[in-house]
């Protein structure tokens, strides 16, 4: 039986585990992958979290990390949604290049049609979506929807078969 919540620390050696589980989130710090944790539910980001939580949550916390949180909706398999990204004060754009780029893998992995999400933070500008491949979606709604497009086509970066992902070196302690 597969754990409820599973954590993934090696991207090459966990992709059928990747494949076949809906939702994630994916830990960046200091531009390297930390962890991806899977989980039995999706993440559903709220305006209370990401404006009062989010600072709270951030006390004493690493100064360069990102997270990611994806999922992959039960009627439609062929997309992920970006559903929310969390991040430190110090984060560098690097470390979000990263996680973003991972995303990328993990839709490539997954077969993924697009990957579409809806931008709420005002702080966050038009401008840096298509930086990241991204293009506006349902423009002619009042929220701000990108969508970065696949369907069969996907960038080098996520078609990589070598260990392309860097991964933050665990210590090894002596018993």
């Amino acid at each position: 039986m597969k754990p409820l919540i599973e954590t993934i620390r090696d991207f090459d050696a966990s992709k059928a585990i990747l494949r076949a589980r809906p939702y994630g989130m994916i830990e960046f710090s200091q531009g390297m992958l930390v962890r991806i944790q899977l989980k039995p539910w999706p993440k559903f980001a709220s305006i209370v979290e990401a404006r009062w939580l989010s600072s709270w949550k951030n006390v004493g916390r690493e100064s360069d990390v990102c997270r990611l949180y994806y999922n992959q909706p039960l009627l439609h398999r062929n997309f992920l949604t970006l559903s929310y990204i969390e991040s430190t004060a110090g984060t560098k754009w690097q470390t979000v290049v990263g996680a973003m780029n991972l995303l990328d893998r993990i839709a490539y992995l997954k077969r993924s049609d697009a990957i579409v999400a809806e931008l709420t933070n005002s702080k966050v500008s038009d401008r840096l979506p298509p930086r990241l491949g991204w293009e506006r979606h349902m423009e002619h709604k009042p929220h701000r929807h990108w969508i970065k497009r696949f369907y069969g086509t996907y960038p080098a970066h996520a078609m990589a078969q070598s260990a392309s992902v860097p991964t933050t070196r665990q210590p090894i302690s002596s018993i």
